[in-house]
């Protein structure tokens, strides 16, 4: 019988070792020490070793890709660095845990911890102040990158949001399923951030930023000055002027309180009508039908996500939602709402105890607009992130950024691009000269199928398919002029961290081969 502890596999690396030579270059071999699974990871002649868990949803990060010094999480792109096992990029923000490593006799051991590596000094003379307006995911990145960094000057965060930065994707997601508990969502603990010192202005708006003076004004009148200043004020849901719309039924999802008030709805709502084929819409009809609530989506597309995955996947997704019972109404339109029913365009009545519209969002520019900064449909930034003012970086949903990959100036609205947008623009303000380069990615949950995207295409000529959308097991490309610009896939984790490498590395023949064309 083993006395290997449950829920371990392979061999003790503490006790018993691993050959040498069983570990290639550029491999990783899993293992355990001290009861907690852990990776040997092989760079030339070093050796390496660190936790096997993601920490940010718990992936396993021995089925993802070790490459040029970074352990990949297959399940949304996490990065950690094998040396140290710092969080290189969200959206995991903590390290996992790095250990000694001995080679005796051909065998390699794992030892005790190793310490975190010393904050870096920074670069250049740090502002006097940082103010962060918006404590969301680019803004909370930000404030924690600059504690990181060594930055020891005041830094405040103003958020409209009286809660502490939380998990806005688990929103539409598990929590509205109701297999999340509401104790997951946070970020951070309201201590973690006294305890760097980062001061919080939660449930308050900044109502001017004077960038002559580098002063912002807040709703009270108070005043904050600052050396540097990051506008992540996010994007506000697109709200339709529907009759009806106003009703208590009636929600809308963006914030915590916008997911609370839709749980408190179910509780007494038996149908439920969602507007819009957004992945957010999307998300919330899976939750929905994860509390046994029958629900409606109504759309005037003819195919859900069609914009984004294309008719094919598009089609999928509508389908494997019927598989759960959803019912889609598209090619309509919501004409009125009342208290226990929604009319359509063509006089369809549907019941529906419970309204959520999911049609869109637009950037929160107001701030930036005023203040005289460049606005092009999001506030306009260099590749530093900083934008046309001196002092002044934007970051997230808001920032119209030059894509090193795309060759466009693009602005999207992804999680982890807000997260790793936040984290280079507070290395900017400390004078690190980094570059954003990184590869647009997100994820979308519906029921027990994830759907994967790295790149960006507004537009494409032509989309190939390796392995098969219908049996959930494939990698979608989007091609234009020759070029993959984005990539989705459907179970196939590793294909999808291996085409994001590609083009990081603008290795066209590498995603050729991974996704050959069909034309």
């Amino acid at each position: 019988m083993s006395d290997q502890p449950a829920g371990l596999t392979g061999p003790d690396l503490t006790r018993d070792g691993a050959p040498s030579t069983d570990l290639a270059d550029g491999a990783m071999l899993l293992g355990h020490a001290n009861g907690e699974p852990v990776i040997l990871a092989r760079q030339g002649s070093d050796v390496f070793a660190v936790g096997a868990t993601c920490t940010h949803y718990g992936g396993a990060l021995a089925e993802g890709v070790f490459d040029g010094g970074l352990i990949r999480c297959p399940w949304h792109h996490a990065c950690f660095d094998v040396r140290t096992g710092a969080a290189a990029r969200p959206p995991a923000l903590d390290p996992i845990t790095a250990y000694a490593v001995e080679e005796h006799d051909g065998r390699l051991f794992v030892g005790t911890p190793l310490a975190a590596p010393p904050a870096a000094a920074p670069l250049a003379a740090p502002p006097e102040s940082v103010v962060i307006v918006g404590a969301g995911a680019a803004g909370n990145a930000a404030a924690e990158t600059l504690r990181r960094e060594g930055y020891a000057g005041p830094i405040t965060m103003v958020g409209a949001d009286a809660s502490v930065p939380y998990d806005r994707p688990n929103l539409s997601k598990d929590y509205l399923a109701g297999t999340a508990p509401e104790d997951w969502i946070p970020l951070r603990s309201p201590e973690f951030y006294a305890d760097r010192q980062i001061d919080l202005l939660l449930g308050h708006r900044v109502t001017r930023v004077d960038a002559a003076d580098r002063r912002v004004i807040l709703e009270d009148g108070r005043e904050l000055r600052y050396g540097a200043l990051l506008l992540a004020t996010g994007a506000d849901a697109v709200r339709l002027d529907t009759p009806g719309g106003d009703l208590p039924h009636v929600h809308y999802l963006r914030t915590l309180d916008d997911s609370r008030a839709i749980v408190e709805g179910t509780a007494d709502a038996t149908t439920a009508v969602v507007v819009g084929t957004s992945f957010i819409g999307l998300e919330v009809a899976a939750s929905l039908r994860a509390r046994n609530i029958e629900t409606h989506v109504v759309a005037p597309e003819a195919i859900p996500m069609e914009r984004v995955l294309g008719p094919r996947l598009g089609a999928f997704v509508r389908a494997l939602h019927e598989e759960h019972g959803v019912r889609f109404h598209l090619g309509h339109t919501v004409a009125r709402i009342d208290e226990r029913s929604v009319t359509l365009d063509d006089g369809t009545r549907i019941e529906a105890g419970l309204v959520v519209f999911g049609v869109g969002v637009r950037p929160g520019v107001g701030l930036a607009q005023e203040a005289g900064l460049a606005v092009d449909r999001g506030v306009v930034v260099d590749q530093y992130l900083q934008a046309s003012t001196p002092g002044i970086w934007a970051a997230g949903d808001i920032a119209r950024w030059p894509d090193a990959h795309s060759g466009a100036s693009i602005r999207v609205e992804h999680w982890v691009v807000a997260e790793r947008q936040g984290q280079t623009a507070a290395r900017n303000m400390l004078g690190r000269g980094e570059p954003f380069d990184a590869v647009p990615f997100f994820w979308s949950q519906h029921y027990d199928v994830p759907i994967n995207y790295v790149g960006h295409a507004e537009q494409w000529e032509q989309i190939d398919v390796a392995g098969s959308i219908e049996d959930r097991d494939c990698l979608v490309a989007f091609r234009a002029g020759g070029r993959t610009l984005a990539v989705a896939s459907i179970y196939r984790d590793v294909g999808s961290l291996q085409a994001e490498l590609a083009m990081e590395r603008r290795d066209e023949a590498a995603l050729q081969a991974l996704i050959p064309p069909t034309s």
